[in-house]
């Protein structure tokens, strides 16, 4: 397929596009296309005013971009690989980590929990229309005093009550909440003490989510706090393919490497407002692009982005060959997220007092970086995975 000088990244250094097929780069170009012209307009007066712009849902349905990993569902048969999953959510983020964020919590971590865990059933009742974007998703799982150690001390509990199951508890940082038409949340099993998965349907009484104001970070996605109080869900809304935590963590090592690739697309996003910046400002008389200590930041920032797009196009690799395991998808959140704070930050420094105000972008990049360095796991938590899997041994519980 041949490539215009257009479609072409500046921070793509090592041709890793190349990669895709002809048919997966028409893909990432219509996403490029769609970002660009539907999304980037409505970004800023949104991020300031910390709301989401909801008419986006419906230009996300026309767009056909949701479903695409899974097979038989969404526009794009069979599903595609998981290197053009990956630059897809890299190609969102690069230009607002935000919207990425609330189309990865819909067509990822919601997504993916009813195709990895539920029945043929429900995955038939709930996807097709999730493929379409005419219902929307939530993935509920962090609470309010639990967040790495959720695995073990998950406070939301489920009771058994007949053909239903009585789900009591709260939850916190929940994105999309608000609005989200089914909302995955997993809960303690008061009989077994196993971690369970329900879809939980808007409006189901006793469900009662609430938006999280004053963010500094991600302030277009809605994040909630959920109330759950006497929340009755059917038997037929439970996940039928979880029966414990260690079939959370199957989810979740697979949606980590999601958020790896986000970071990419954060790193990208400032490089390119950097390094066009960096061409245009003048100082001295001169464009600072021609400055020896602007060049090492943004050579440091190419360099970074470079080797993150490298480890994760082998991350795809073996995903794709089904071998990938928890120390893989674990090192590259830890990896990429370390270097796409040290970009942000050199784009910033770059941008001067302007890197501090929203006209620019720097300073959106450089705000939500913190949250994508934080969620699906913590660098401490995902240092430890790898730890215990290079050593043996583990250094937590």
């Amino acid at each position: 397929m041949t490539t215009t000088l257009e479609d072409q990244l500046v921070a793509d250094f090592y041709d890793y596009e190349t990669l895709l097929s002809d048919e997966e780069r028409k893909l990432l170009l219509k996403a490029r296309t769609f970002m660009r012209d539907e999304v980037k307009p409505l970004v800023n007066e949104n991020w300031a005013a910390g709301t989401f712009p909801k008419e986006l849902i419906g230009k996300f349905r026309e767009s056909g971009l949701a479903g695409l990993p899974y097979e038989g569902y969404g526009e794009h048969r069979p599903a595609v690989s998981n290197l053009l999953t990956g630059m897809l959510a890299m190609e969102m983020s690069r230009t607002d980590a935000s919207v990425a964020t609330f189309f990865g919590v819909h067509n990822g971590l919601a997504m993916y929990s009813i195709y990895s865990g539920g029945s043929q059933e429900q995955r038939d009742r709930w996807l097709p229309e999730m493929a379409a974007m005419d219902k929307i998703g939530a993935f509920a799982m962090t609470e309010p005093l639990g967040g790495s150690d959720v695995a073990g001390g998950m406070r939301t509990t489920a009771r058994r009550d007949g053909d239903s199951w009585i789900l009591n508890g709260a939850k916190r940082w929940i994105g999309n909440a608000t609005f989200a038409d089914y909302v995955v949340v997993w809960a303690r099993d008061e009989e077994d003490n196993n971690v369970k998965g329900f879809v939980v349907e808007k409006g189901t009484p006793g469900f009662s989510p609430v938006k999280i104001e004053g963010k500094l970070a991600f302030r277009i996605v809605e994040n909630a706090e959920i109330t759950l109080t006497g929340v009755r869900v059917p038997e037929e809304n439970r996940l039928q393919g979880i029966n414990s935590f260690r079939d959370v963590a199957e989810i979740l090592r697979a949606t980590r490497g999601g958020v790896a690739w986000q970071a990419l697309g954060v790193m990208i996003g400032a490089y390119e407002l950097a390094l066009d910046y960096a061409k245009e400002r003048k100082q001295f008389g001169r464009p600072i692009a021609r400055f020896q200590l602007v060049q090492d930041l943004l050579v440091k920032s190419l360099g970074n982005i470079t080797a993150s797009w490298g480890m994760l196009v082998q991350l795809a690799r073996l995903q794709d060959a089904g071998i990938f395991k928890d120390e893989h998808s674990s090192l590259a959140k830890a990896f990429v997220t370390a270097r796409m704070r040290e970009v942000v930050a050199w784009g910033r420094e770059i941008f001067g007092g302007n890197g501090i105000v929203l006209d620019y972008d720097i300073a959106r990049f450089f705000a939500d970086a913190e949250a994508i360095y934080s969620f699906e796991g913590t660098r401490e938590m995902n240092t430890l995975i790898v730890g215990k899997a290079i050593t043996g041994q583990s250094a937590f519980v």
